[in-house]
């Protein structure tokens, strides 16, 4: 090789189902690496023609079609300089791929098929694909390219082949979701196929929200030691170059530029600032609206999206009742205005009270309970859908994760919205994610943070007068939802008996619930949705074990 080779790290933010926006993005990326950077290889995420997931759309033989007419366009647009790009390959209710294909000088050179199909958690890729069984070693400008997509690289065998059958450099295609600490994961996972192969691997990844999914992006490169040598930006779409260098023994040394990744608490507030950056834009809203009540919840709801809309596109209501203190209309308004969104209020008494007085023949002499509290709450809901439909505003709910577990929320009342940008955020991240934005800018009145939360639907009325602390409630319930944690296990680990069984009984009484709700952002290894996957109708209850 006379000169060095330059590869790019094309960290691009597909739609799914957009095939032909795919495409435009793919040649104006391929454009900009062309000239910014004499690129000679420019290497795109995983079903980056289609988009990640493309779920059962990929039933659809209309989008393998759209498909195959993207990859002719870039056959014939893309000169001089080559791509690698990921795409379905096949024919519905045929064989179907999870394929990836270098393209250059107007033809195909090579094409690779997954081996490695997921299909746990939120994957379900044998639904859809079938493995390869083969590796893929392509030469381009003197150079042999091991091709891997994804899961692939989680497993020995795809890498030792390509290693054996020549490979000098892996190249691994990736729509790799964010979670906390898969960053990490990734790395050790990588250097291991590195020590087993004794070659450089170049991971590339999507950035991008994409229903319940984020994709942090992070594309990076490993060289033969197992040493980092490039990371991309976290969060941001871009192009990253890799300078290959072959050295006079033959060997292939590589060269990029380190970016240094956040820290955790930054890396999940801009995990649901992209994911709901991505929802509103690429569902083609035109803003969004909450309920604004001055606690913690809906203000950190507020501040993720101004930080992803700007505040023109985010407007907030506060609907006080007779249960409202005064202090929370104040801190509403306070941090509306800080941070420059249209803020109304909307007075829900008077509607409150003919509810009720219509509603009298039919609850006779019943006591007042919960009741009472949900139909307040569907006022308020109803108020926010209505000025919704009349606007096109989307509703943001603001529910956490803590209370979605237990069903501490109201069915079509502060559960209505199109999207839930904390429903996989427990309680106590609530509140370290809203210190966390506050010392960037205090944009959260400091009162919102340290009052005891309530709902504010009945008198002097505290959360933790229906359910434990937060801090207790949570470590309970991340046992149990995210690591299967029993009843008997709970209690070994010194919980009250009592407490778990209450807290078991909740979770799992309220899937009816968890079923009906908006999508929202995940952020753990088990988020409620396509990670939990629980009947509804069940005789599995801890009640069985304590009888």
């Amino acid at each position: 090789m006379a000169t060095d080779f330059c590869l790019i790290m094309g960290q691009i933010n597909p739609v799914v189902g957009d095939v032909a926006g795919n495409v435009k993005k793919i040649i104006k990326a391929v454009e900009q690496a062309k000239n910014k950077f004499n690129a000679d290889l420019i290497v795109f995420p995983e079903l980056t023609l289609t988009g990640y997931p493309p779920e059962d759309l990929l039933l659809r033989p209309g989008l393998i079609k759209r498909v195959n007419k993207g990859l002719k366009k870039l056959k014939k647009k893309i000169k001089s300089v080559a791509v690698l790009v990921g795409h379905p390959s096949g024919k519905v209710g045929q064989e179907l791929y999870n394929a990836a294909s270098l393209i250059a000088e107007g033809q195909c050179l090579a094409t690779y098929y997954k081996q490695y199909l997921p299909n746990y958690s939120v994957f379900d890729e044998k639904r859809y694909f079938v493995e390869g069984n083969q590796s893929c070693v392509v030469e381009y400008k003197g150079i042999q390219f091991g091709i891997t997509i994804c899961e692939d690289i989680w497993f020995t065998a795809p890498a030792a082949q390509a290693a054996d059958a020549g490979a000098e450099v892996i190249v691994n295609l990736n729509a790799s979701p964010f979670r906390q600490g898969k960053g990490q994961l990734r790395e050790v996972e990588l250097q291991k196929r590195v020590g087993e192969t004794g070659l450089p691997i170049i991971y590339v990844n999507q950035v991008g929200g994409q229903d319940e999914l984020v994709f942090d992006g992070g594309s990076f490169a490993l060289d033969a030691r197992g040493e980092k040598i490039a990371h991309a930006t976290k969060w941001q779409e871009g192009l990253y170059p890799i300078t290959i260098h072959r050295q006079q023994n033959g060997i292939l040394s590589l060269q990029g530029e380190l970016i240094e990744p956040p820290n955790d608490l930054s890396m999940v507030y801009q995990a649901l600032v992209c994911g709901l950056r991505d929802y509103v834009n690429k569902n083609h809203f035109s803003s969004v609206i909450l309920g604004l009540s001055g606690g913690i919840d809906s203000a950190l709801t507020l501040a993720l999206a101004v930080d992803a809309l700007g505040a023109e596109k985010v407007k907030t209501i506060m609907m006080p009742s007779r249960y409202t203190a005064q202090i929370s209309l104040d801190d509403a308004k306070d941090m509306a205005q800080r941070l420059g969104v249209e803020h109304s209020e909307i007075a829900i008494d008077s509607l409150f009270e003919h509810f009720v007085d219509t509603l009298s023949e039919q609850f006779g002499d019943k006591p007042v309970d919960s009741t009472e509290e949900n139909i307040q709450a569907r006022i308020r809901g109803i108020i926010l859908m209505a000025i919704s439909n009349k606007s096109g505003s989307m509703v943001l709910s603001t529910g956490n994760k803590s209370e979605m577990a237990v069903g501490y929320s109201t069915l079509y009342g502060d559960m209505a919205g199109g999207f839930s940008p904390l429903k996989d955020v427990y309680k106590t991240l609530v509140y370290q994610l809203a210190d966390y934005r506050n010392k960037i800018l205090e944009i959260i009145p400091s009162r919102i943070i340290t009052r005891p939360p309530s709902a504010e639907l009945a008198p002097d009325q505290l959360d933790q007068d229906s359910l434990p602390a937060y801090d207790i409630l949570d470590q309970i319930l991340e046992r149990y939802i995210a690591q299967d944690w029993c009843f008997e296990d709970l209690v070994e680990a010194g919980n009250d008996a009592e407490l778990v069984a209450k807290v078991i009984s909740m979770v799992d009484r309220n899937e009816y619930k968890r079923r009906q709700a908006p999508p929202g952002i995940r952020i753990t290894d088990r988020a409620f949705g396509r990670d939990r996957r629980y009947p509804i109708t069940s005789g599995y209850t801890v009640k069985a074990i304590i009888e």
